[in-house]
C-alpha cells in the first residue's frame, strides 16, 4: 500500500509545521469479512421480498451483526464504512438517484460499453478518508455494495462488487460486479475466473438496472396506478416497453412505456389486450366471445372501448406511433 493510502484526518491538534504521527487504526480482517457476509444476507433477503429494489429506510435500519444494528448507508454521504471497520475498508458506495432534469451530484455513469462502473470520487482530495477506504478495499481485495439509486428513496444493491482499477486523473474508481447468487471468496483466489465471469456479470446487472430504472419511472409518471384498470397496488404494477428495447426505438424513456398490473401487462405482452393510438383499449374478438369466470369478465371484457389514464405531462404520455405499430401487431394476432 502507497504511503498516501495510510494517511488519515487525525482530530487531534498538531502544530501545523509537525506532521500527524498518531497510530494508525489496524483493522480487524476477521470481524471485517463476517460483517460482510451478514450484510449480503441482510441485503439478498430484503432484495427478494421487495422484487429486486430496497429502500433507504431498510438500509439505514441495516442489518443485526453480533448483538449490534449496522446501517447500510450514510444518507450524508456517498462512501460508509461503519465504526465497526474504522481504518478498514468500505463496505458501501452510493450513486443518487436521477432525477429529471437535475444533475446528480456526483457524475457517476454505467459504461455502456466497459465491464465495471465508473465511480467518482468523494470531492476531489484523492486522500480523502472515505477514497481511501474504497482503494483500501480494492488492495485487499475485499467486496462491497454499491448502492445504485434507481428512484428517489429506493436502490438497486449490487453485490458482491469489486474494486477493480483507480483512476486519479479522473477521480473516480472501478467497480465490477460478481455474478449474481456468487458466494464471494476472502482472497479472490482464482483471479481469471473473476475475469472470465465479469462480462456476463455487468451485462446482467446493467440490464437489471435498466429494467428498474424504467419501471420506477413509468410507474411513477402514471401516478402508481395501472393505466387500464386504475389498480392502484404498486407491487402489482409492472412497466412493459411499447417498442421492445431490442428494437433501436425502444429506448427506456418513459413515452415507450405503460404502467400496467399483472393481468393487463401480461394480455398485452400476448397480444389479448391492445392499446390504439387514440389510447383506447380494445379485447381481442375472440377472447370477447369467451364466457369463463368474473376475472375474464371484469378484468378483460369490461376494460374494451375503455381509455387509459395518461400521465398529465404531454411529454410523458405514450408516443403516439409507437402506439399505432404496436396495435398493428395486436390486430394481426
Amino acid at each position: 500500500m502507497t504511503a498516501s493510502a495510510t494517511e488519515h484526518r487525525c482530530r487531534a491538534r498538531h502544530a501545523p509545521w509537525r506532521p500527524c504521527r498518531c497510530p494508525l487504526p489496524v483493522p480487524d480482517l476477521d470481524l471485517d469479512w463476517r460483517l460482510r457476509l451478514a450484510a449480503f444476507d441482510n441485503l439478498r433477503a430484503l432484495r427478494e421480498a421487495r422484487g429486486g429494489v430496497v429502500t433507504l429506510a431498510e438500509l439505514e435500519a441495516g442489518c443485526e451483526f453480533e448483538g449490534v444494528r449496522i446501517p447500510l448507508i450514510n444518507a450524508r454521504r456517498g462512501i460508509w464504512r461503519p465504526k465497526q471497520l474504522s481504518g478498514g475498508p468500505a463496505l458501501s458506495v452510493v450513486t443518487v438517484p436521477r432525477r429529471p432534469g437535475r444533475r446528480p451530484p456526483y457524475d457517476d455513469q454505467v459504461a455502456s460499453e466497459s465491464d465495471w462502473f465508473t465511480y467518482k470520487y468523494e470531492g476531489t482530495d484523492p486522500d480523502e478518508w472515505t477514497n481511501v477506504a474504497v482503494r483500501l478495499a480494492m488492495a485487499l481485495r475485499r467486496p462491497i455494495i454499491y448502492l445504485y439509486g434507481v428512484a428517489p428513496g429506493l436502490y438497486d444493491p449490487i453485490f458482491p462488487c469489486y474494486v477493480v482499477g483507480d483512476d486519479p486523473a479522473h477521480l473516480a474508481f472501478h467497480l465490477a460486479a460478481d455474478v449474481p447468487g456468487a458466494q464471494p471468496a476472502p482472497d479472490l483466489a482464482d483471479l481469471g475466473q473473476f475475469e472470465a465471469r465479469r462480462g456476463y456479470a455487468m451485462q446482467t446487472v446493467k440490464r437489471r438496472l435498466h429494467q428498474h430504472r424504467f419501471r420506477e419511472l413509468v410507474v411513477g409518471a402514471y401516478r402508481e396506478r395501472c393505466s387500464v384498470c386504475s389498480l392502484h397496488h404498486v407491487e402489482l404494477l409492472d412497466a412493459p416497453h411499447i417498442l421492445p428495447d431490442r428494437d433501436q426505438r425502444g429506448r427506456p424513456e418513459i413515452p415507450n412505456g405503460l404502467a400496467l398490473c399483472k393481468i393487463h401487462h401480461g394480455a398485452f405482452d400476448a397480444h389479448i389486450l391492445g392499446v390504439a393510438p387514440d389510447y383506447r383499449v380494445a379485447i381481442r374478438a375472440d377472447v370477447l366471445a369467451e364466457i369463463d369466470g368474473p376475472m375474464l369478465q371484469h378484468g378483460l371484457k369490461d376494460m374494451d372501448g375503455r381509455r387509459i389514464d395518461v400521465p398529465r405531462a404531454e411529454r410523458l404520455r405514450p408516443n403516439r406511433d409507437y402506439l399505432a405499430e404496436r396495435f398493428e401487431r395486436f390486430r394481426a394476432a
